[in-house]
C-alpha cells in the first residue's frame, strides 16, 4: 500500500478511507492465515520466532515505514499503525518485529545523513537486517539522563563501553541504534545517539530474558567492550542524543498504542465467540446481562482507544505540534484497555481462560508489557500533565 504521499485527515477516526480499510482486510487475511497458527508456537517456545519474521518479510509487512526511495513499502503512519493491531490482534509477540523495527528506523529517518539511510534503510526493507533500539539501562529506565553507558572519543571516531538491558530484538537485530554519555557533565545534552552494527568487534549479548508474555520476541542485554565506532557512525549532532530519543518515542508510542488495540481486540473477539457458545442454566453465557455489559465495556473501550491511537498516528504524519501529548495519550489508554480487557476476557471463560487451551491467558500476559515499555504508563502521565500545564 502506497500512501507516502498521503496525510491521514483530521476526520480520519469517524470515516476511514476506503484505501485504509482494504489495506486493513488484507493484513488481517493475512495474519488469520499466516501468523495466527504460528501464535501458539511461539509463545511455548519463547524464542525468536524465525518463521515468524520469515512471513512478514514475504508480504512486505516487516518494514513498512522504509520510504519507497530506500525500495521500502512507504507507507504512513495511519496504515502501518493498522498492520501492527492485525498483526497483533493474533500474536502480540511476532508482532513486535514490527514495532522494533520502526522503533529502529525512526531516529534513522529523523536524524540520519544521506549516507546512513542508503547504507541501512535498503537492507531493512529488503528483510537482511533487523533494527533495534538501545537505550535502557538497569539504572536508567525511566531516568534516561542517568545512562553510564559511554562513548570516549578516539581518532576520528569513537570507542563505546556499558551495557544496555531489555533491548528487544537484541542478538537477532544487525542494526542498533544505542545512545551513550559523549560529554560528562552536560547532563540531558551529554548524550549522542550512534549506529551499531552487529558485526562490530566487542558486542555481546546475555541471556535471554525470560518475560512474563510477548514470546515469539527475544530481549536481551548488549554488552559494549570498548567497541571502536567510525565517525560517520554518530546520528545526528554530538550531544542532541536525547532529543533525538524523546523525537522518535513521540512517534513509536503510537505502534505500542495500535499493538495493544490488537490484543484487546483479538481478546474480545475470542472472548465474544466463547459467551455465544457457551451453555449454563440452559442458555447461551451471551444472554446473560452481566456478559451483556461486560462485553459492551470492552468494545467500547477499544473503540474509543482505536480512535485516539488512529489520532496519534495522523499526528505523527504530520509531525504536529501537539504529538507528544497525543502520543503519550494513545499509548496509555490503549494498554490500559488492553489489560482490562484482557482480564475481563480471562474472567468471560471462567476455568477455561486460565489455561493455555485458549489464547485469551496468552493475551492478557502479552497486554502487560504495553503498559511498561517505550515509557511506563506512569511516565505518559507525566508527559501529558507537562503538555497541558505548560501551554
Amino acid at each position: 500500500m502506497n500512501t507516502s504521499e498521503q496525510s491521514p485527515q483530521a476526520d480520519l477516526p469517524y470515516r476511514m478511507p476506503s484505501e485504509y480499510e482494504d489495506f486493513r482486510l488484507s493484513v488481517r487475511a493475512f495474519a488469520d492465515e499466516r501468523i495466527q497458527p504460528l501464535a501458539s508456537i511461539a509463545d511455548a517456545e519463547d524464542v525468536f520466532s524465525e518463521k515468524g519474521y520469515a512471513e512478514l518479510v514475504a508480504a512486505q509487512f516487516h518494514a513498512l515505514g522504509v520510504p519507497e526511495r530506500y525500495d521500502g513499502a512507504g507507507a504512513d503512519a495511519l496504515a502501518q499503525a493498522i498492520a501492527i493491531e492485525e498483526i497483533a490482534r493474533v500474536s502480540a509477540g511476532i508482532s513486535t518485529v514490527l514495532t522494533s523495527n520502526k522503533l529502529g528506523v525512526t531516529p534513522l529517518l529523523l536524524a540520519g545523513s544521506v549516507e546512513q539511510l542508503d547504507r541501512y534503510l535498503p537492507k531493512v526493507a529488503a528483510g537482511e537486517a533487523l533494527c533495534a533500539y538501545a537505550i535502557s539501562e538497569r539504572e536508567a529506565g525511566s531516568d534516561v539522563a542517568a545512562m553510564t553507558c559511554r562513548a570516549v572519543p578516539e581518532g576520528d571516531g569513537w570507542r563505546l563501553t556499558g551495557t544496555k538491558s531489555w533491548i528487544t530484538s537484541a542478538g537477532e537485530a544487525a542494526v542498533l541504534i544505542v545512545f551513550a554519555v559523549t560529554d560528562p557533565g552536560q547532563g540531558k545534552r551529554g548524550i549522542s545517539a550512534f549506529i551499531v552494527e552487529d558485526a562490530d568487534d566487542g558486542i555481546s549479548y546475555g541471556a535471554p530474558e525470560r518475560k512474563m508474555g510477548l514470546h515469539g520476541s527475544v530481549t536481551k542485554e548488549v554488552h559494549f567492550d570498548g567497541v571502536y565506532l567510525p565517525g560517520d557512525r554518530l546520528l545526528g549532532h554530538r550531544g542532541r542524543g536525547l532529543h533525538l530519543a524523546l523525537e522518535t518515542l513521540d512517534h513509536t508510542r503510537i505502534s505500542i498504542a495500535a499493538q495493544a488495540v490488537g490484543i484487546a481486540q483479538g481478546a474480545l473477539d475470542y472472548a465474544a465467540d466463547y459467551v455465544r457458545e457457551r451453555q449454563q442454566f440452559g442458555h447461551p453465557v451471551a444472554e446473560f446481562q452481566g456478559v451483556q455489559f461486560m462485553i459492551a465495556d470492552m468494545a467500547m473501550r477499544i473503540e474509543a482507544a482505536r480512535s485516539l491511537t488512529y489520532r496519534a498516528a495522523a499526528a505523527s504524519q504530520a509531525r504536529a505540534g501537539d504529538l507528544t501529548f497525543l502520543g503519550a495519550a494513545a499509548k496509555c489508554l490503549a494498554s490500559d484497555t488492553a489489560m482490562a480487557v484482557t482480564t475481563d476476557a480471562v474472567q468471560l471463560l471462567g476455568g477455561a481462560g486460565y489455561v493455555h487451551d485458549h489464547p485469551v491467558e496468552r493475551m492478557m500476559r502479552d497486554a502487560k508489557i504495553t503498559q511498561i515499555y517505550e515509557g511506563t504508563n506512569q511516565i505518559q502521565r507525566v508527559v501529558m500533565a507537562r503538555q497541558v500545564l505548560g501551554r
